[in-house]
């Protein structure tokens, strides 16, 4: 039988195939890696413009928000305290009673750590100006050989910049609280906010989440009361954390002979609030004093009693006290803590780390990175109907 068939064009007659294959125009493509990129880049920077907005609205009422979120605060070291008197008398009393009890701790420790910088001040001053002299002198006839203009212009930057810095931290925090009415108004959210968030949280958290979309909910929900495991958390175990580094380092100061602990020990407990850092910022006076009081050998055993203070905190103290409240590593610590002091002074380097802490816990349930809380969350079946 003849063949019928038509014959096949010749590959010049054909035009371009188009497709996935390897064909002319194809040269024309955007790599799929410089897809992916740019996909990421331009969602980055609207991730980015959202927040600079959040954080200029935020900007505007600062003194309102950091009056609420200092009422959380109090309220994480209140509720426990609440909570064990409630069982014996009515909520209002168990709030009363459980706020005085935090006002009077309060109380008593800034009066110690008042009294105790009162009285012991002056000479801490004459023994650290007494170390820094002693400093001076190595450095001028030990192995650096320094002259007396290096050591001027050493010793003049080292105050301009400890100038600055504190000028920074104290001006931002001031100039963020305003003025007199700005301070009445956040006194008064504080002081509501602290009521309201001990007598009805379930309420209010209830009604926010009502505001969100059906399928928003149970993500937020979650991510709302890790955010709050984190603070609270964070909140109650930096208290116990700074008690025991200044307990400790006073023992130890006492063991080695150091004069002035109790001073020395009350600047170790306001430094231990900023986690990582300040303990030993606040340990590097007390080995200064005992350079001037107790010689060389005695400082160097106290800069061993820092070293020793510090990985206990963080290798034992910590992990035992807040457990997974702030999981974060210390290089992010530090990071979150310089970043706080430099967008609100030293307001932003206390409330730094819990805040960094919140926002990891929550960033990690998410991304599906938490083997306790799976998201997206599992699908609840549905309930049973009820029998007629």
């Amino acid at each position: 039988m003849a063949d019928t068939s038509a014959p096949s064009p010749h590959p010049s007659q054909t035009g371009p195939v188009t497709g996935t294959g390897s064909t002319a125009g194809s040269g024309s493509a955007v790599p799929g890696t410089l897809k992916l990129t740019a996909g990421i880049t331009w969602r980055l920077l609207i991730v980015i413009a959202g927040l600079v907005v959040a954080g200029y609205v935020l900007d505007l009422i600062f003194p309102v928000v950091f009056a609420l979120f200092f009422a959380l605060l109090v309220t994480a070291w209140t509720q426990p305290i609440m909570n064990l008197i409630n069982k014996v008398l009515p909520k209002v009393v168990s709030m009363i009673l459980a706020l005085l009890v935090i006002l009077t701790l309060v109380v008593v420790i800034v009066g110690a750590v008042v009294r105790s910088t009162l009285n012991e001040g002056p000479k801490l001053v004459a023994s650290v100006e007494s170390g820094v002299t002693q400093v001076q002198d190595w450095l001028k006839t030990g192995p650096l050989q320094m002259t007396d203009d290096s050591m001027n212009n050493l010793l003049d930057q080292v105050t301009t910049w400890a100038k600055g810095l504190a000028t920074g931290f104290l001006g931002d925090a001031v100039g963020a609280l305003g003025s007199v009415g700005t301070l009445v108004i956040a006194a008064s959210v504080f002081f509501y906010g602290v009521v309201f968030f001990l007598m009805s949280p379930q309420t209010i958290w209830s009604w926010l989440i009502s505001w969100m979309p059906g399928r928003m909910q149970t993500p937020v929900n979650v991510s709302g009361h890790m955010a709050w495991d984190a603070i609270s958390g964070y909140t109650r175990g930096i208290v116990i954390v700074a008690f025991a580094d200044a307990l400790l380092v006073f023992i130890g100061l006492l063991i080695l002979q150091v004069p002035l602990a109790p001073a020395l020990a009350a600047l170790v407990f306001l430094g231990a609030f900023i986690p990582v850092i300040g303990a030993p910022i606040a340990t590097f006076f007390a080995a200064i004093v005992a350079l001037a009081e107790r010689g060389p050998i005695v400082a160097l055993l106290v800069i061993g009693l820092t070293v020793l203070v510090g990985s206990f905190d963080g290798d034992v103290l910590q992990p035992l006290v807040m457990g997974k409240a702030v999981s974060l590593h210390p290089l992010a610590i530090v990071f979150a803590i310089a970043a706080g002091g430099i967008t609100l002074g030293i307001v932003g380097a206390l409330i730094a780390v819990p805040i960094a802490g919140a926002i990891y816990k929550v960033a990690k349930y998410l991304t599906g990175r938490d083997p306790d809380n799976p998201y997206p969350p599992p699908s609840t079946p549905p309930a049973p109907a009820a029998a007629t």
